[in-house]
């Protein structure tokens, strides 16, 4: 089986209509039959005219698959919202709002919204898996980065985000208020394990931060980057990749929203040996609607 990244051929082959996207969610969400909620009978439904949804064979009572998705309570199609999602998938460095509104032809601020709730789906989708567990390498890199804003005397505009990385394994970005070790101790209990190993620069931030851990430092100031396996290497390497890629493809990103931009980079980041699996596990992982007979 192939590991590279879908073809857009590829996805007009598999959603070509409106109808073939509405039955992908029914089939994902409620399976083939399920017991009706109103006649409690093991029922198949079948399309509703009109409407997005499906209506009970017996008492025809009717299910809405887009209920509890971030299709619900939207007039854009979901062939359109299916095709942002793959565009997302497949894009190594972002889409921007204003080329969802050139793709699909609807207004900026539907654009902006349906990045808005895609990047909050792929955060839901990624979740946070505990680093430095059993199966992992162990050993856990920190660093914090600033991102946003202008350098300008008296605003302080620029966004201060923690990152932990495991090597070979998962990252997890968070906006933090401050470069202190009350900030990172919190994240570093919820986050990491007690037995990993932590591999951090010179800051006295994560020293006092890391007293429980295995922890081992290179010296940035004077220019150690590299001392046998202490590094923080692939952490840098991930903050280059969403520096650019913010930079270049969104120019500029507010605090208030910076952390869902963040979900992104992670969930691009964490599956980027699976790219083949990227859309799919956004298309199969909605919420599923279960009912005991």
């Amino acid at each position: 089986m192939s590991t590279k990244a879908p073809t857009l051929r590829s996805f007009h082959l598999r959603f070509p209509t409106e109808d073939s996207c509405l039955d992908h969610l029914m089939r994902t969400r409620f399976g083939e039959r399920l017991t009706c909620f109103k006649c409690q009978k093991q029922a198949r439904y079948y399309r509703a005219r009109g409407r997005r949804s499906y209506a009970c064979e017996h008492c025809g009572y009717q299910v809405y698959p887009t209920a509890g998705t971030p299709f619900e309570k939207t007039r854009t199609s979901l062939r359109d919202w299916f095709l942002v999602m793959f565009l997302f998938t497949t894009s190594r460095n972002g889409v921007a709002a204003k080329e969802v509104q050139r793709q699909i032809g609807v207004t900026y601020k539907t654009a902006w919204r349906m990045c808005r709730e895609i990047r909050k789906y792929m955060g839901y989708v990624d979740g946070d898996h505990t680093l430095g567990g059993e199966g992992g390498s162990g050993v856990v890199e920190l660093d914090h980065t600033v991102i946003g804003g202008k350098d300008r005397i008296g605003h302080d505009d620029k966004a201060i985000v923690l990152g932990m990385i495991e090597r070979e394994g998962d990252v997890i970005a968070r906006v933090v208020p401050a470069h202190d070790h009350f900030e990172v101790t919190p994240h570093l209990y919820k986050f990491v394990t007690k037995s990993a190993s932590i591999m951090t620069d010179e800051a006295r931030a994560f020293r006092a931060a890391c007293s429980i851990h295995k922890h081992q430092m290179v010296n940035h100031r004077a220019k150690e980057y590299v001392r046998g396996e202490v590094h923080t290497n692939n952490i840098e390497s991930f903050w280059a990749i969403v520096q650019r890629s913010i930079a270049g493809t969104y120019i500029s990103v507010s605090k208030k929203h910076l952390q869902k931009y963040l979900w992104e980079f992670e969930f691009r980041q964490n599956l980027r040996k699976a790219p083949h699996l990227m859309f799919d596990l956004l298309l199969q992982s909605f919420p599923k609607v279960r009912v005991e007979p």
